[in-house]
């Protein structure tokens, strides 16, 4: 009997031992940030990862009541654009001002909808989220909604009522893709014959439809274009640059790639060369704007980048802010982004914070 006794204390305290191994004061671990968020894509892997409640200022454990308490629920860490994206909301958010939590969402719609229903649960005053794909999300709004907790969408869109949400900010996809294509046709012209592969993003997320839908209304208007594949690379450089080696072997001549993120691109990049060709035998189109993409366009490599900006950390707060006030907000917000050809990007890297 007092073996059974023994063990069942032993076991109990393992687990309460675990228990706390399980929480933090910290942002996840899975996301590595620094003061300059500026960092290779390569560097960041996708991991497993998990969600981290808490403050992520990790000077001060900021859980007083009187606070506003704001979970953040980011899609995954898989690029250096994205780890810009937390950064900006960290640097917003892991103040003294507020009690701030974050959720890696791993690139699992699973676990970020777990992690909308934890908030719930927890009584947050604002949900922030970064939606992996557009679709499956009203149940979880709606649970949120009744609970009086308002839900701003960021980066990517939801395809849910849009009564179910506060509103989203972030950037207008269409008229990136739209902006590329005019690029293309501005700098090749609309008479040599082109042909084109297209690196598209995750299936189903908003910047994939939005660049691929963007692009495809312009250069379809062109007979000298030609689409010869368009497929997924799912906004990952490993998937992007075996996607590229796949295009190499079918494809005999490519005039011009496009790529859906930066983070493609430098696999696209590194198939090219390893392949024993030359990236800047190809027009090669990039989207996000990241400092390290614009060191590829002053090498030659990348021809034009189309800026998708993720600083949008102080947008949300003051957004956030009238929403609490009970004022009305346009349900779009459209985040400030240009287009940079190679040719500028010796002027502009210095200027890029991400």
């Amino acid at each position: 009997m007092k073996r059974k006794i023994s063990l069942l204390f032993l076991a109990v305290f393992i687990l309460g031992v675990l228990a706390g191994c399980g929480s933090s004061d910290s942002m996840s671990k899975k996301v590595e940030l620094r003061n300059d968020p500026v960092k290779s894509s390569s560097d960041y892997s996708s991991g497993t990862g998990n969600i981290s409640s808490g403050n992520s200022n990790t000077n001060n454990s900021n859980t007083s009541s009187d606070k506003l308490k704001v979970g953040f629920i980011q899609t995954a860490n898989e690029s250096g654009w994205r780890a810009a994206h937390t950064q900006s909301m960290k640097d917003t958010f892991g103040t003294d001002k507020y009690t701030y939590t974050f959720v890696d969402g791993q690139g699992d719609q699973k676990v970020q909808i777990a992690g909308i229903e934890k908030f719930i649960n927890e009584k947050y005053d604002v949900i922030i989220l970064a939606p992996i794909v557009e679709d499956g999300w009203d149940d979880i709004l709606k649970k949120a909604k009744d609970a009086g907790i308002p839900v701003i969408i960021v980066d990517r869109m939801v395809s849910a009522d849009e009564s179910l949400y506060s509103c989203w900010i972030g950037s207008n996809f269409d008229k990136e893709g739209k902006d590329a294509a005019q690029w293309l046709v501005d700098n090749n012209g609309t008479t040599e014959a082109q042909n084109i592969v297209i690196l598209e993003g995750t299936t189903g997320a908003s910047a994939q439809i939005g660049r691929s839908e963007g692009f495809d209304s312009i250069i379809s208007k062109y007979t000298n274009y030609t689409v010869l594949a368009s497929e997924s690379g799912d906004f990952d450089k490993a998937k992007g640059k075996d996607l590229m080696k796949d295009y190499l072997g079918r494809f005999d001549k490519i005039d011009v790639i496009v790529t859906q993120n930066d983070n493609m691109a430098y696999g696209v990049i590194e198939a090219i060369q390893e392949a024993g060709g030359k990236a800047s035998d190809y027009t090669i189109i990039s989207f996000d704007g990241e400092a390290n993409a614009f060191k590829e366009m002053i090498s030659g490599n990348i021809a034009v980048d189309v800026e998708c900006n993720p600083l949008q950390g102080p947008t949300v707060e003051e957004v956030m802010k009238k929403i609490l006030a009970g004022e009305t907000v346009e349900k779009k917000l459209y985040m400030e982004e240009g287009v940079y050809p190679a040719s500028e990007a010796a002027d502009e890297v210095a200027n890029r914070k991400y």
